[in-house]
């Protein structure tokens, strides 16, 4: 049995980020861990400092539960480098090229509108993009 994963994103704006994401990947707010009602609930669980904020991150899933689940959280340093690690999103595979292609470019245009930045095209193959915070990502055709 394969492990189970979940991925975290730093970022400085994690309401920001957490929305982006959601349109992104079809996520949704990922409920807090039982017993808990609420985030807050939970967040004060860990006798934390007050300056530490419950809403300073985002915790989105997969509404039918196949995909990693997604934490995005604040913290005071910004970006500095390209990431070592970055998600792919990806369309339907099957069809000719051109179908694949026409797909790859018709989601990249969805995400600029959500906020993301086309960085490069790989004509065919693949589209390198942004958050809105500058965390790369690719657009790509998922195996046929």
């Amino acid at each position: 049995m394969a492990t189970r994963i979940s991925l975290t994103l730093d970022c400085g704006d994690a309401k920001l980020l957490g929305e982006f994401w959601k349109t992104a990947l079809g996520y949704v707010d990922e409920p807090p861990p039982a017993p808990f009602h609420t985030r807050e609930e939970w967040h004060a669980s860990f006798d934390l400092p007050e300056d530490d904020p419950v809403d300073d991150a985002a915790w989105l899933c997969d509404p039918e539960g196949v995909g990693p689940a997604l934490s995005i959280l604040r913290v005071p340093e910004p970006k500095t480098a390209k990431n070592r690690l970055h998600i792919d999103v990806r369309v339907p595979g099957h069809g000719t090229p051109e179908e694949r292609w026409a797909r790859i470019s018709a989601e990249a245009e969805r995400l600029v509108r959500a906020g993301g930045t086309v960085l490069e095209e790989v004509t065919g193959h693949h589209v390198v993009m942004a958050d809105p915070e500058g965390n790369e990502f690719c657009v790509a055709a998922a195996s046929a």
